[in-house]
């Protein structure tokens, strides 16, 4: 039985206790957050505690696991705190909003020898995973280009934009991580030249806030492989996430999820679902099955499909979109 300590009790962290409560072999035993009333509904919820403070959960023999759901700002101090305690880590993303701060938790990770997973749930979406396992399979030959459609459906609050890093390393950073597993071949292939550029055309009050709600990033691999980013905070028909491989001998294609899979076809002409409505929905199996990953890891010891490391390597495309956005010019990486 592992014993688990979660840190918030907001939407992500209720995804979390509910797949950790359904867990065989699994006791989530307190949660922690700054709001007592969310702490305490969602303890009671899966018959855990409300941890006194944070302090407590790292002091406690019988914790031998943290999930970490609370936001960006805590990210990088909680999991050097788990690193010191000797606690593995089960990670949202980011890992900060500064690459240096990113690295120096993945140092006292490594320090430590504790295991840490950064959550980027889309490498266990189930169509993106079987189109990733029948590329490495070489169905359509050797991945040439990759065309990624990521947009939400509309916009966070302003008050939640100013604070999160701007829309390269709050939004696009899953896409910056679907690029490096899709065409990175499991590093092999890095970003060598990146370019960005974007405008406010959703809401001028996030122009105010610093930020940008529409994006087009292009990558060049190492190696020649080209991919297109192509990102929205408004869809007005849903959460469309879609992604598309071009290879040596053909195609993979991943469309979107739809509430179901019915198409009424009469005289006034073909009505479908429209996709699924936001990330919780489109994403529902996939927080299920990165959380089984990662115990199911723990417990052989086999290395995470998504690492700390790899949650560095997304922050520095995501800081090199922002350069690139604010210098007008592509950037060259060593």
């Amino acid at each position: 039985m592992t014993t688990v300590a979660l840190f918030g009790a907001g939407r992500i962290g209720r995804i979390h206790a509910a797949n950790l409560a359904a867990l065989p072999g699994v006791r989530l035993k307190t949660v922690s957050d700054p709001v007592p009333d969310a702490a305490r509904s969602l303890a009671a919820a899966h018959g855990a505690q409300v941890a006194p403070d944070i302090e407590a959960v790292f002091a406690d023999p019988e914790v031998e696991a943290v999930v970490i759901a609370s936001p960006t700002t805590t990210h990088s101090d909680l999991i050097t705190r788990a690193a010191a305690a000797r606690k593995h880590v089960f990670c949202e993303k980011p890992v900060d909003l500064s690459v240096a701060r990113a690295q120096a938790c993945a140092d006292a990770v490594a320090a430590a020898g504790v295991a840490c997973m950064i959550g980027f749930q889309r490498r266990f979406d189930p169509t993106f995973a079987a189109a990733q396992t029948r590329l490495a399979a070489g169905e359509i030959g050797t991945p040439e280009m990759l065309v990624i459609t990521s947009r939400d459906p509309g916009a966070p609050p302003v008050d939640y934009i100013r604070s999160s890093g701007g829309i390269f390393r709050d939004m696009l950073i899953h896409d910056f991580d679907v690029f490096r597993w899709i065409l990175g071949e499991g590093g092999r292939d890095e970003a060598a030249w990146l370019s960005a550029t974007g405008s406010c055309l959703v809401d001028p009050a996030i122009a105010e806030a610093g930020d940008i709600d529409s994006a087009a990033v292009t990558i060049r691999t190492k190696g020649g492989r080209l991919c297109q980013i192509n990102t929205s905070r408004r869809a007005a028909y849903g959460y469309d996430q879609r992604f598309e491989v071009l290879g040596s001998r053909g195609l993979l294609a991943c469309g979107n999820h739809r509430p179901t899979e019915v198409t009424r076809l009469d005289a006034s002409g073909v009505q479908t679902d429209l996709p699924e409505h936001f990330f919780l929905q489109r994403y529902r199996d996939a927080y299920r099955l990165e959380i089984e990953h990662f115990f199911a890891q723990l417990q052989s010891g086999g290395p995470f499909r998504t690492s700390v490391a790899d949650g560095v390597a997304a922050q520095r495309l995501a800081d090199a979109a922002a350069q690139s956005l604010a210098t007008g010019r592509p950037v060259v990486f060593d």
